[in-house]
């Protein structure tokens, strides 16, 4: 029973708080002594109470435009909009404040600030990724104008990291033509995917998916398409070969140049005949 009184007790005691809590936030957002507004947004911001923060931050954007401390009120707003985890209005705001104020003291960090929301926004491999390119660009951007800057390091780790799921998301797209046997389809994708990423963690297993695409694609053609297509297989076999002659796929891709060879012949010969 004593215990029970006691938790009640507490719990009368948080909730008084919360209602004066509220109540004294209240007559903060009433107030139109706009210095002491600012001097309570700060407190908030920097106690992470950045939905209130921030309610108050947006007041005094407009108020304080034109003045010297505009673009410090708008740096907070977009601070204490990122405090809430919405980062696709945080990016708008550390956006804005650059275009605004080109030349505030807050205009480096805001610059960073934009490629970093964007990449913490940024979607899993499977999904589109067009979010992950303007993290990308907008970075990259960071760097070229602060080359500099002590962030520069962070922001090049960033790009790397958001390069790599690019680059895993169009492996992931040519294979998924693969996967489902649309072998003409396959070799215009991995193709592409190859071209656009060179360097490509999965070039190996890329160009392996290749060879055998073209393969099977001549292998399924109508008898006009097989002579070329069995020859850009082998062509295909040639390249492979020689970039990973000791590939784990050796032994397979042997024996399509070895069936692409044999038939290429009695084609041929079929066709003088």
């Amino acid at each position: 029973m004593f215990k029970k009184m006691r938790i009640l007790g507490i719990s009368i005691v948080l909730l008084a708080m919360i209602l004066s809590a509220c109540s004294d936030f209240n007559k903060v957002v009433k107030s139109t002594d706009y210095e002491f507004k600012y001097k309570k947004a700060v407190e908030y911001y920097e106690d992470g109470e950045y939905v209130r923060a921030s309610t108050l931050f947006k007041e005094l954007v407009n108020i304080y435009r034109g003045t010297s401390r505009a673009d410090k009120i708008y740096y907070f707003y977009a601070k204490s909009t990122m405090g809430q985890k919405d980062y696709l209005m945080a990016g708008h705001y550390f956006k804005s404040l650059v275009q605004e104020f080109p030349m505030s003291e807050y205009a480096e960090e805001s610059q960073f600030m934009i490629g970093y929301c964007s990449y913490l926004l940024s979607p899993k491999p499977r999904l589109d990724q067009q979010i992950t390119q303007e993290a990308i660009d907008a970075l990259q951007l960071y760097i070229n104008l602060y080359p500099f800057s002590e962030r520069v390091d962070e922001a090049n780790r960033l790009i790397d990291e958001l390069e790599d799921k690019l680059v895993y998301k169009s492996y992931l797209n040519a294979k998924l033509y693969y996967d489902f046997e649309r072998y003409k389809a396959a070799v215009v994708a991995l193709t592409n995917s190859l071209e656009k990423y060179p360097d490509s963690r999965y070039r190996e297993d890329l160009k392996y998916m290749l060879l055998k695409s073209k393969y099977l694609l001549a292998e399924r053609s109508v008898s006009d398409k097989q002579i070329d297509r069995y020859s850009m297989a082998l062509d295909e076999y040639f390249s492979f070969i020689d970039e990973y002659p000791n590939s784990k796929y050796k032994k397979e891709i042997d024996k399509y140049y070895e069936k692409a060879s044999e038939l290429l012949h009695y084609i041929e010969e079929t066709t003088i005949e």
